[in-house]
């Protein structure tokens, strides 16, 4: 049954589960919710390792304790094939970076900003590091991903390629704790201003030949959305460069211009790109000039708003990209975030020309991939337009998805060609 304290307590910190109620953690799914569990045993703080037990005793994982929240307890450790649960210590830790790290050398050669953490996927629960070039960002969600935060920061700025380690402490959709400030360094220096990150033009797009084979683009790791930069629609900004060429681009939540960026170099005729953000949309005009690009249309304005001016002036597009934020950060969300999804979606189709393609995304982790299909669907069937699905995007390989953690999956996309 594990260690046992005196009169048969336990000798650590301890989650005693209701009956039945561990069926989820026998599935290896590492969220414990509040109402599975009968008893805390002992005093444990926000952040502290707790062992998890069944309503037999029986020892099923280790855990770190996240009172104030939905899930009270985030697994660190299971159970290995010989049903030992190990110590969740710095050993552990490091080897769980090490091994997550090495598993995206293979991208080095393809770019110098890459996800090198992707929390539960890495079995780091709450913890996400970004690399970009010299500067690795970390994001930490839970109490027991900041209880690693010295361990973390001094195992990255022992990489060489990382000259300063930041951590990001604002969180999408929610506040920070009041004085807390959105970003500190933690270890190496850093001068506060834009980090400058690479990425291989895919072959096949087409080029002048005079700007080389990687993309340039400036980040603002301080204030930008997420950690600075979509990581995650790498192999997306790809395909875009490859099916650009003699098309009118609109590049709707275009933010810092990573789609815009793709499509002029791949050939556009022209582009336009809709945020509401003038500083991201300044931040787009810096990386287009920075790749030898020719200047797109950048409008800084309500997406929903310009769309249907676009509609009213019966403007047309043969490529359309729609990448909004995320829209439901919860269930109770859902409802509200696919009639946004739908509007949006539909006034693209009323603006797609006859064979033209829609690229369209959804980030938010509760839309499941059936879902934002039919939404789709319905967008299309309302503009009486017929749209063929003709590709299926998703998270890049330095974002996987655990297959005990379907949450881990967020990020789906659509390749829509207009039919006719």
């Amino acid at each position: 049954m594990g260690p046992m304290g005196p009169m048969g307590g336990h000798a650590e910190p301890t989650l005693v589960l209701r009956a039945g109620r561990d069926r989820s953690l026998r599935r290896r799914h590492p969220w414990i919710f509040a109402g599975a569990v009968a008893d805390v045993v002992g005093a444990p703080e926000p952040g502290d390792v707790v062992a998890v037990r069944s309503a037999t005793g029986e020892l099923l994982a280790r855990a770190s304790f996240e009172p104030g929240s939905g899930i009270l307890a985030r697994v660190w450790a299971f159970g290995d094939p010989d049903g030992a649960v190990p110590a969740v210590d710095d050993e552990l830790v490091a080897a769980r970076l090490e091994a997550a790290v090495g598993a995206r050398a293979p991208l080095d050669a393809r770019t110098d900003a890459v996800r090198w953490v992707h929390a539960e996927s890495d079995l780091l629960p709450g913890l996400v590091v970004d690399r970009y070039g010299p500067v690795a960002v970390c994001h930490m969600t839970c109490a027991g991903a900041g209880a690693h935060r010295n361990l973390v920061a001094r195992w990255l700025a022992a990489r060489p390629e990382i000259g300063a380690v930041v951590e990001r402490t604002d969180r999408a959709g929610r506040r920070r704790p009041t004085g807390t400030p959105a970003l500190r360094v933690l270890a190496g220096e850093w001068s506060g201003g834009p980090v400058i990150i690479h990425e291989a033009v895919p072959p096949g797009a087409p080029s002048d030949g005079e700007r080389g084979d990687r993309w340039t683009f400036e980040v603002d790791v301080a204030s930008g959305q997420k950690t600075g930069f979509y990581l995650d629609q790498r192999d997306s900004r790809r395909l875009v460069a490859t099916v650009a060429e003699g098309r009118r681009v609109l590049d709707l939540f275009g933010y810092t211009g990573g789609f815009a960026v793709a499509a002029a170099w791949g050939g556009a005729a022209e582009v336009t790109t809709v945020d509401s953000s003038a500083p991201a949309q300044a931040l787009a005009a810096t990386n287009l000039a920075a790749n030898g690009l020719p200047p797109a249309r950048l409008v800084a304005a309500d997406v929903f708003t310009d769309l249907r001016a676009r509609r009213d002036a019966g403007e047309t597009y043969d490529l359309i990209v729609v990448d909004p934020p995320k829209l439901a950060h919860a269930e109770a969300e859902v409802r509200r975030a696919t009639r946004a999804y739908k509007d949006l979606n539909w006034l693209a189709c009323r603006l797609l020309a006859p064979g033209g393609l829609l690229l369209t995304f959804s980030c938010s982790g509760a839309v499941d991939p059936g879902l934002f299909q039919k939404v789709v669907f319905g967008a299309a069937l309302d503009a009486r337009v017929d749209l063929q699905v003709v590709g299926r995007l998703g998270q890049p390989a330095d974002h996987p998805v655990l297959l005990s953690v379907p949450e881990t999956e967020y990020l789906k996309g659509l390749v829509c060609r207009r039919a006719g």
